[in-house]
């Protein structure tokens, strides 16, 4: 992955653990999407007090790649960029590591703005488009 413009800190909890003492891998999932609404939120796509029905994007495809075993207390972050921005779509990168850059796992979503009270795929919002370029220092959309 490109160096993220964004991270986010994670708390490992003893409740993340199997029983092999280390994080189960479901738990990824929920971290990706943890720094993935922070994320929004710093670009102010997004708010705390907003209704999930009212982001108007659905996660189409998650992707995770596991590279190392994460243990109870390692001071992890998310690193999160926005690596494609279609007309519909776009495509956030995620990676997992320690503050010495040991890398635990990194992953994708493909996500599409959707409109829930249609039920339709819909353009993304120019705002977001405006955001997400010029924060993510990308040139066009594809």
């Amino acid at each position: 992955m490109a160096d993220p413009h964004f991270f986010y800190p994670i708390e490992i909890r003893y409740s993340d653990l199997d029983p092999q003492g280390h994080v189960n891998n479901a738990r990824f999932l929920t971290y990706f999407e943890q720094a993935r609404v922070n994320y929004l939120i710093n670009l102010d796509l997004f708010s705390k007090n907003q209704s999930f029905l009212e982001t108007g994007i659905i996660i189409a495809e998650a992707k995770v790649t596991f590279k190392a075993p994460v243990y109870f207390e390692t001071e992890a972050r998310i690193g999160v960029r926005v690596s494609r921005l279609g007309n519909k779509s776009f495509t956030m990168e995620y990676e997992m590591s320690d503050q010495a850059g040991k890398l635990y796992a990194s992953g994708s979503t493909s996500i599409v703005t959707f409109d829930y009270r249609s039920h339709a795929t819909i353009p993304v919002p120019p705002m977001w488009r405006e955001k997400i370029l010029s924060f993510e220092s990308l040139e066009s959309a594809g």
